[in-house]
């Protein structure tokens, strides 16, 4: 019984990633360039509605910090999955600006409740049921929605369908989406006692831990979001790439599917703290390897590379944080997340500026890869310097070694 509602609760975290991160806040990365071509929007605009849709992020995970109360948390997250079929949806009745920039905005919203509301709604039924707490099937719909998202884009490209059809389309199959991810997600249950009849603790990490974490988070949010927003714009402006871009999203959108599930395995055996490390080494090759060999197999690659960790860096960021706060693991997830969408709303504002200047996004994924380096060091000065760090490490050991 509780394995098949296991299963059930984390797909409905699947389809709401789907939704509400894969088509309601990721499908504008392969619509750009077609809105570029079929539309007014330049680099600076294109720059400044995906900086707007993260600030919509940063705004939810402001409300995820800020509230406890789990029953409410539940109800937000019911409204963003709506929010995410309306805003995906509205997109296609308008070209202005300033109605874009509020949908956007919504879009990002609504992205938070499926990102840290559901997150940590999950986390707490799985820890609160005696399951395991991890998250990595959860994030697997991040992957999936990147990859449905840009299929479906290149098929309606294919049927000549217009930007604004595929906007509609996709808000479609969101409709059909949030069906099991509002009915399968049980209604939280209140108080601090796991069916097995054990107590929920919080243990509250070091200043330490929660400043470098939160720098950490901060650079590999800048490093993610570059090539998040801008990969499929930056491939098709490659004369010799032209017509790559929407499968180089695929190969993002697949690489980070099952990923999130293995950074999970790595983390059992070699800690949180090595396994995203590793994820942060990586994901500057990702970032970095199309700028300086911008050919098909090498663009490919990174995308493998960049898919395959990003998902897997917040997967055990959040995770860590759930861990620390059993109770209510949406209170640290969203103190967390706010570094990370911090970086989310600077950096495609400032890419999308500097491609306007020199017509390329080039600057701007080599200044990616430059904070991400400086995440690498800021946890390896976590590693070896905090005791919260390395009581999560053993927590993790210890969990896989009783399982």
């Amino acid at each position: 019984m509780l394995t098949s509602q296991r299963i059930r609760v984390l797909l409905a975290g699947v389809f709401s990633q789907i939704l509400c991160v894969g088509i309601a806040r990721f499908a504008y990365t392969p619509l750009l360039p077609i809105m570029q071509e079929q539309t007014w929007i330049g680099d600076a605009a294109g720059g400044w509605l995906a900086a707007v849709n993260y600030l919509g992020y940063i705004s939810g995970a402001l409300i995820a910090a800020s509230i406890n109360d789990l029953k409410l948390k539940d109800t937000l997250y019911r409204i963003g999955l709506v929010l995410a079929i309306i805003t995906t949806a509205a997109m296609a009745f308008t070209e202005n600006l300033s109605l874009w920039m509020l949908l956007r905005y919504l879009a990002g919203l609504a992205s938070a409740g499926s990102m840290l509301i559901a997150s940590g709604l999950i986390l707490n039924w799985l820890i609160r049921n005696d399951h395991r707490g991890e998250l990595g099937i959860h994030f697997a719909g991040i992957g999936l929605g990147i990859a449905i998202a840009a299929l479906l884009v290149e098929l309606m490209m294919y049927l000549s369908q217009g930007w604004a059809q595929q906007w509609l389309w996709l808000s479609l199959l969101g409709l059909i989406l949030a069906i099991p991810a509002w009915a399968w997600l049980p209604r939280p249950v209140a108080g601090n006692v796991t069916s097995g009849g054990a107590i929920l603790t919080d243990s509250p990490p070091s200043n330490r831990f929660m400043w470098l974490m939160m720098a950490t988070y901060f650079c590999a949010g800048y490093g993610f979001v570059i090539t998040a927003t801008f990969i499929v714009a930056f491939v098709e402006r490659q004369p010799e790439l032209a017509g790559m871009g929407p499968l180089t999203f695929v190969f993002v959108g697949l690489a980070a599917a099952p990923a999130v599930m293995l950074w999970d395995i790595v983390a059992r055996h070699a800690g949180y703290l090595n396994a995203l490390l590793l994820t942060l080494i990586i994901q500057v090759g990702g970032i970095l390897l199309p700028v300086i060999y911008p050919t098909l197999p090498v663009v490919l690659l990174s995308a493998l590379l960049f898919g395959g960790t990003f998902v897997g860096s917040v997967s055990l960021v959040l995770t860590m944080a759930g861990r620390l706060y059993p109770t209510k693991p949406a209170k640290l997830m969203g103190k967390m997340t706010i570094s990370y969408g911090t970086a989310q709303v600077i950096a495609p504002a400032l890419t999308g500026m500097l491609a306007a200047k020199f017509g390329n996004y080039d600057l701007g994924l080599w200044i990616a890869g430059g904070f991400v380096v400086v995440g690498i060091l800021l946890v390896l000065w976590l590693k070896f310097t905090d005791q919260t760090a390395q009581q999560l490490d053993a927590s993790a050991k210890i969990s896989n070694a009783t399982r």
